[in-house]
Protein backbone atom coordinates (compact mmCIF):
# COMPACT_ATOMS: atom_id res chain seq x y z
CA UNK A 1 0.00 0.00 0.00
CA UNK A 2 1.45 3.44 -0.88
CA UNK A 3 2.97 5.56 1.84
CA UNK A 4 -0.15 7.99 1.15
CA UNK A 5 -3.53 6.57 -0.09
CA UNK A 6 -4.57 7.35 -3.59
CA UNK A 7 -7.06 10.02 -3.56
CA UNK A 8 -10.50 9.86 -5.73
CA UNK A 9 -9.13 12.48 -8.19
CA UNK A 10 -6.11 10.04 -9.06
CA UNK A 11 -8.31 6.61 -9.31
CA UNK A 12 -10.47 9.14 -11.40
CA UNK A 13 -7.37 9.95 -13.84
CA UNK A 14 -6.46 5.88 -13.65
CA UNK A 15 -10.16 4.89 -14.99
CA UNK A 16 -9.98 8.10 -17.51
CA UNK A 17 -6.27 6.41 -18.31
CA UNK A 18 -7.65 3.07 -19.03
CA UNK A 19 -10.25 4.15 -21.32
CA UNK A 20 -7.91 6.37 -23.13
CA UNK A 21 -5.31 2.85 -23.69
CA UNK A 22 -2.96 4.22 -21.86
CA UNK A 23 -0.19 1.25 -20.38
CA UNK A 24 -0.15 1.41 -16.38
CA UNK A 25 3.18 2.28 -16.43
CA UNK A 26 1.99 5.62 -18.33
CA UNK A 27 -0.90 6.01 -16.32
CA UNK A 28 1.57 5.95 -13.20
CA UNK A 29 4.22 8.23 -14.42
CA UNK A 30 1.06 10.78 -15.36
CA UNK A 31 -0.04 10.54 -11.49
CA UNK A 32 3.60 10.70 -10.15
CA UNK A 33 3.23 7.38 -8.42
CA UNK A 34 5.40 4.03 -8.56
CA UNK A 35 3.73 1.57 -11.04
CA UNK A 36 3.46 -1.38 -8.50
CA UNK A 37 1.05 1.27 -7.02
CA UNK A 38 -0.98 1.74 -9.93
CA UNK A 39 -1.09 -1.80 -10.66
CA UNK A 40 -1.94 -3.09 -7.45
CA UNK A 41 -4.80 -0.56 -7.23
CA UNK A 42 -6.31 -2.12 -10.36
CA UNK A 43 -5.57 -5.96 -9.62
CA UNK A 44 -7.41 -5.36 -6.62
CA UNK A 45 -10.25 -3.71 -7.90
CA UNK A 46 -11.19 -6.03 -10.86
CA UNK A 47 -8.68 -5.28 -13.87
CA UNK A 48 -8.24 -2.84 -16.47
CA UNK A 49 -11.77 -4.25 -17.58
CA UNK A 50 -13.84 -3.50 -14.49
CA UNK A 51 -11.79 -0.74 -13.02
CA UNK A 52 -14.49 1.87 -11.75
CA UNK A 53 -12.89 4.91 -9.85
CA UNK A 54 -16.06 5.69 -7.09
CA UNK A 55 -16.34 1.59 -6.65
CA UNK A 56 -12.21 1.65 -5.75
CA UNK A 57 -13.20 4.77 -3.88
CA UNK A 58 -15.60 3.05 -1.69
CA UNK A 59 -13.84 -0.08 -1.09
CA UNK A 60 -10.53 1.77 -0.23
CA UNK A 61 -12.46 3.69 2.75
CA UNK A 62 -14.10 0.34 3.65
CA UNK A 63 -11.11 -1.21 4.19
CA UNK A 64 -9.10 1.08 6.00
CA UNK A 65 -12.45 1.50 8.46
CA UNK A 66 -12.45 -1.91 9.31
CA UNK A 67 -11.85 -3.27 13.10
CA UNK A 68 -8.50 -4.61 12.97
CA UNK A 69 -7.71 -7.11 16.11
CA UNK A 70 -4.30 -7.37 17.38
CA UNK A 71 -2.47 -10.21 16.82
CA UNK A 72 -1.34 -11.05 20.05
CA UNK A 73 -4.66 -10.44 21.25
CA UNK A 74 -6.63 -12.63 18.36
CA UNK A 75 -3.78 -15.21 19.66
CA UNK A 76 -3.28 -15.71 23.40
CA UNK A 77 -1.09 -18.17 23.40
CA UNK A 78 1.44 -16.36 21.09
CA UNK A 79 0.53 -13.17 23.65
CA UNK A 80 1.44 -15.51 27.05
CA UNK A 81 4.89 -16.74 24.54
CA UNK A 82 6.07 -13.52 23.96
CA UNK A 83 5.46 -12.46 27.77
CA UNK A 84 7.58 -15.19 28.59
CA UNK A 85 10.09 -14.32 26.73
CA UNK A 86 10.29 -10.78 27.51
CA UNK A 87 10.63 -12.25 31.46
CA UNK A 88 13.33 -13.71 30.44
CA UNK A 89 15.12 -10.61 29.09
CA UNK A 90 14.80 -11.35 25.40
CA UNK A 91 14.59 -8.43 23.36
CA UNK A 92 11.92 -8.30 20.77
CA UNK A 93 13.92 -9.06 17.43
CA UNK A 94 15.51 -12.04 19.64
CA UNK A 95 11.85 -13.63 19.88
CA UNK A 96 10.69 -12.64 16.73
CA UNK A 97 13.74 -14.74 15.01
CA UNK A 98 13.04 -17.61 17.45
CA UNK A 99 9.64 -17.84 16.59
CA UNK A 100 10.42 -18.02 13.24
CA UNK A 101 12.53 -21.04 13.91
CA UNK A 102 10.10 -22.92 16.01
CA UNK A 103 12.94 -22.47 19.44
CA UNK A 104 10.86 -22.63 21.84
CA UNK A 105 8.37 -24.89 20.44
CA UNK A 106 6.45 -22.44 18.71
CA UNK A 107 6.48 -21.38 15.09
CA UNK A 108 5.22 -17.96 14.14
CA UNK A 109 5.71 -15.47 12.07
CA UNK A 110 5.58 -12.16 14.28
CA UNK A 111 7.67 -9.05 13.28
CA UNK A 112 9.84 -7.53 16.06
CA UNK A 113 8.23 -3.84 15.05
CA UNK A 114 4.76 -5.42 16.13
CA UNK A 115 6.14 -6.97 19.74
CA UNK A 116 7.47 -3.08 20.24
CA UNK A 117 4.25 -1.65 19.20
CA UNK A 118 2.21 -4.58 21.78
CA UNK A 119 4.45 -3.17 24.68
CA UNK A 120 3.83 0.58 24.18
CA UNK A 121 0.50 0.15 23.77
CA UNK A 122 0.48 -0.11 27.73
CA UNK A 123 -1.98 -3.73 27.70
CA UNK A 124 -4.35 -2.86 24.72
CA UNK A 125 -2.71 -5.22 22.25
CA UNK A 126 -2.32 -8.55 24.21
CA UNK A 127 0.34 -7.98 26.63
CA UNK A 128 0.98 -7.05 30.22
CA UNK A 129 1.26 -3.67 31.06
CA UNK A 130 4.48 -2.19 32.49
CA UNK A 131 6.55 -4.84 29.84
CA UNK A 132 8.28 -2.18 28.94
CA UNK A 133 10.54 -2.12 31.87
CA UNK A 134 11.45 -5.39 30.67
CA UNK A 135 13.38 -3.47 27.78
CA UNK A 136 17.45 -3.48 27.64
CA UNK A 137 17.09 0.13 26.65
CA UNK A 138 17.57 2.77 28.75
CA UNK A 139 14.81 4.87 27.24
CA UNK A 140 12.31 2.63 28.21
CA UNK A 141 9.60 4.51 26.36
CA UNK A 142 8.91 5.79 23.38
CA UNK A 143 7.99 9.39 23.40
CA UNK A 144 5.20 10.78 21.79
CA UNK A 145 5.80 12.93 18.36
CA UNK A 146 3.32 15.31 17.49
CA UNK A 147 1.80 15.42 14.14
CA UNK A 148 2.32 17.69 11.21
CA UNK A 149 0.29 21.04 12.20
CA UNK A 150 0.05 20.07 15.93
CA UNK A 151 0.35 22.19 18.87
CA UNK A 152 1.84 21.21 21.91
CA UNK A 153 -0.18 20.07 24.86
CA UNK A 154 1.65 22.34 27.49
CA UNK A 155 2.48 26.04 27.08
CA UNK A 156 5.99 26.77 26.39
CA UNK A 157 7.60 27.92 30.06
CA UNK A 158 9.80 30.78 27.82
CA UNK A 159 6.48 32.39 26.53
CA UNK A 160 6.75 34.80 23.56
CA UNK A 161 10.56 34.12 22.13
CA UNK A 162 12.21 35.09 18.94
CA UNK A 163 12.81 32.23 16.92
CA UNK A 164 15.70 31.32 15.33
CA UNK A 165 14.47 32.76 11.86
CA UNK A 166 14.10 35.74 13.11
CA UNK A 167 17.72 36.58 13.97
CA UNK A 168 19.54 39.01 11.60
CA UNK A 169 20.83 37.67 9.13
CA UNK A 170 24.57 38.78 9.45
CA UNK A 171 24.37 37.31 12.61
CA UNK A 172 24.97 33.41 10.53
CA UNK A 173 28.11 34.38 9.21
CA UNK A 174 31.43 35.03 10.92
CA UNK A 175 31.88 38.20 10.23
CA UNK A 176 30.97 40.57 13.12
CA UNK A 177 31.59 40.28 16.50
CA UNK A 178 29.48 40.36 18.68
CA UNK A 179 26.85 37.33 18.08
CA UNK A 180 26.80 35.14 21.15
CA UNK A 181 25.45 31.56 22.11
CA UNK A 182 25.17 30.04 25.18
CA UNK A 183 24.40 27.48 26.85
CA UNK A 184 24.79 25.32 30.66
CA UNK A 185 27.33 22.31 30.77
CA UNK A 186 25.39 20.18 33.58
CA UNK A 187 27.26 18.24 36.17
CA UNK A 188 26.65 14.31 37.31
CA UNK A 189 22.60 13.79 37.90
CA UNK A 190 22.00 18.01 36.56
CA UNK A 191 22.62 19.02 40.12
CA UNK A 192 24.99 21.34 39.03
CA UNK A 193 25.85 23.62 36.25
CA UNK A 194 28.08 26.14 34.31
CA UNK A 195 26.87 28.71 32.17
CA UNK A 196 29.15 29.37 28.61
CA UNK A 197 29.03 32.04 26.35
CA UNK A 198 30.61 32.03 23.55
CA UNK A 199 31.35 34.68 20.50
CA UNK A 200 30.73 33.32 17.33
CA UNK A 201 33.49 34.88 15.06
CA UNK A 202 36.56 34.99 17.98
CA UNK A 203 35.11 32.03 19.94
CA UNK A 204 36.24 34.28 23.32
CA UNK A 205 34.18 32.34 26.01
CA UNK A 206 33.07 33.55 29.06
CA UNK A 207 31.83 31.45 31.99
CA UNK A 208 29.84 31.49 35.26
CA UNK A 209 28.66 29.04 37.88
CA UNK A 210 26.52 28.81 40.05
CA UNK A 211 26.30 28.85 43.80
CA UNK A 212 22.70 26.43 44.24
CA UNK A 213 20.41 25.90 41.59
CA UNK A 214 20.33 26.71 38.43
CA UNK A 215 16.66 27.36 37.51
CA UNK A 216 15.55 30.36 35.36
CA UNK A 217 16.62 33.30 38.35
CA UNK A 218 19.87 31.68 38.68
CA UNK A 219 20.25 31.84 35.22
CA UNK A 220 19.30 35.25 34.75
CA UNK A 221 21.63 36.69 37.46
CA UNK A 222 24.73 34.61 35.65
CA UNK A 223 23.89 35.89 32.53
CA UNK A 224 23.67 39.34 33.61
CA UNK A 225 27.15 39.23 35.22
CA UNK A 226 28.72 37.65 32.19
CA UNK A 227 26.62 40.59 29.68
CA UNK A 228 27.88 42.63 32.47
CA UNK A 229 31.66 42.09 31.40
CA UNK A 230 30.99 42.52 27.58
CA UNK A 231 31.09 46.13 25.82
CA UNK A 232 27.96 47.17 25.01
CA UNK A 233 28.61 47.32 21.08
CA UNK A 234 29.89 43.85 21.33
CA UNK A 235 26.70 42.24 22.80
CA UNK A 236 24.63 42.32 20.07
CA UNK A 237 22.38 38.93 19.24
CA UNK A 238 22.02 35.30 22.04
CA UNK A 239 21.38 32.46 20.69
CA UNK A 240 20.44 29.84 23.14
CA UNK A 241 18.25 26.61 22.91
CA UNK A 242 14.69 26.21 24.43
CA UNK A 243 15.69 25.31 27.69
CA UNK A 244 13.28 26.23 30.76
CA UNK A 245 16.42 28.03 32.43
CA UNK A 246 15.85 30.85 30.05
CA UNK A 247 12.25 31.78 31.09
CA UNK A 248 13.35 35.13 32.12
CA UNK A 249 14.69 35.73 28.86
CA UNK A 250 12.27 39.48 28.35
CA UNK A 251 13.48 40.54 31.98
CA UNK A 252 17.46 40.20 30.84
CA UNK A 253 17.04 41.74 27.04
CA UNK A 254 15.21 44.83 29.11
CA UNK A 255 18.32 44.43 31.76
CA UNK A 256 21.18 44.15 29.17
CA UNK A 257 19.66 45.42 25.79
CA UNK A 258 20.76 42.41 24.20
CA UNK A 259 18.39 40.56 22.03
CA UNK A 260 17.47 36.72 22.45
CA UNK A 261 17.35 34.31 19.75
CA UNK A 262 15.85 30.39 20.22
CA UNK A 263 17.29 27.43 18.07
CA UNK A 264 14.68 25.45 17.01
CA UNK A 265 14.15 22.47 19.37
CA UNK A 266 16.67 19.20 19.13
CA UNK A 267 18.93 21.46 16.74
CA UNK A 268 22.15 21.95 18.41
CA UNK A 269 23.90 22.62 14.71
CA UNK A 270 22.10 25.69 14.79
CA UNK A 271 24.64 26.88 17.79
CA UNK A 272 27.57 25.17 16.61
CA UNK A 273 30.26 27.39 18.01
CA UNK A 274 28.92 26.75 21.69
CA UNK A 275 28.33 23.00 20.85
CA UNK A 276 31.72 22.67 19.91
CA UNK A 277 33.33 24.88 22.60
CA UNK A 278 31.30 23.03 24.97
CA UNK A 279 33.45 20.33 23.97
CA UNK A 280 36.64 21.23 24.81
CA UNK A 281 35.68 23.08 28.28
CA UNK A 282 34.86 19.00 29.36
CA UNK A 283 38.50 19.08 28.97
CA UNK A 284 38.34 20.61 32.37
CA UNK A 285 34.58 20.03 33.57
CA UNK A 286 34.59 16.08 32.94
CA UNK A 287 30.41 14.50 32.75
CA UNK A 288 29.48 13.50 35.77
CA UNK A 289 31.65 15.28 38.24
CA UNK A 290 30.13 18.24 40.83
CA UNK A 291 30.52 21.34 39.16
CA UNK A 292 29.75 23.29 41.97
CA UNK A 293 32.86 22.97 43.93
CA UNK A 294 34.62 25.29 41.28
CA UNK A 295 35.09 28.97 42.61
CA UNK A 296 35.27 32.01 40.33
CA UNK A 297 38.41 32.40 40.12
CA UNK A 298 39.02 28.76 39.08
CA UNK A 299 36.10 29.64 35.63
CA UNK A 300 38.03 32.14 34.93
CA UNK A 301 41.94 30.67 34.64
CA UNK A 302 39.79 28.15 32.19
CA UNK A 303 37.89 30.70 30.12
CA UNK A 304 42.21 32.27 30.30
CA UNK A 305 43.21 28.86 29.06
CA UNK A 306 40.90 28.66 26.01
CA UNK A 307 41.14 32.48 25.08
CA UNK A 308 44.91 32.13 24.51
CA UNK A 309 44.92 28.86 23.16
CA UNK A 310 45.71 28.78 19.57
CA UNK A 311 42.59 27.53 17.73
CA UNK A 312 42.72 25.41 14.11
CA UNK A 313 39.61 27.05 13.49
CA UNK A 314 41.10 30.54 14.11
CA UNK A 315 43.87 29.58 11.26
CA UNK A 316 46.16 29.24 14.70
CA UNK A 317 44.73 32.75 16.28
CA UNK A 318 44.22 33.22 19.83
CA UNK A 319 40.25 34.51 20.60
CA UNK A 320 41.59 37.10 22.79
CA UNK A 321 43.66 39.04 20.36
CA UNK A 322 41.21 38.60 17.87
CA UNK A 323 38.88 40.22 20.75
CA UNK A 324 41.07 42.55 21.29
CA UNK A 325 41.33 43.56 18.00
CA UNK A 326 37.42 43.76 17.59
CA UNK A 327 37.41 45.79 20.88
CA UNK A 328 40.02 48.24 19.62
CA UNK A 329 37.69 48.95 16.35
CA UNK A 330 34.78 49.45 18.54
CA UNK A 331 36.40 52.50 20.82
Amino acid sequence: MPAEPLSLSEREEIRAGIAAGESLTGIAAGLGRHRCTVSAEVARNGGRDLYRASAAEKRACRERARPKMARLVAEPALGWHVTQRLLARDSPMTISIELARGTHGLVAELSHEAIYQAIYARGRRGLPTRVSGLLHRRHRCRKRRLRPGEAPSQRSPLGLFNPMSSRPAIAAGRSEVGHLEGDLICGAFNASAIVTVFDRTTRMVWLAGFDGRHDADATLDALTQILGRIEPGLRRTLTWDQGREMARHATLTRTTGTPIYFADPHSPWQRPTNENGNGLLRRYFPKGTVLSIHTPDELRRVEHRLNTMPRRSLNWHCAQDLYDAAVAMTG
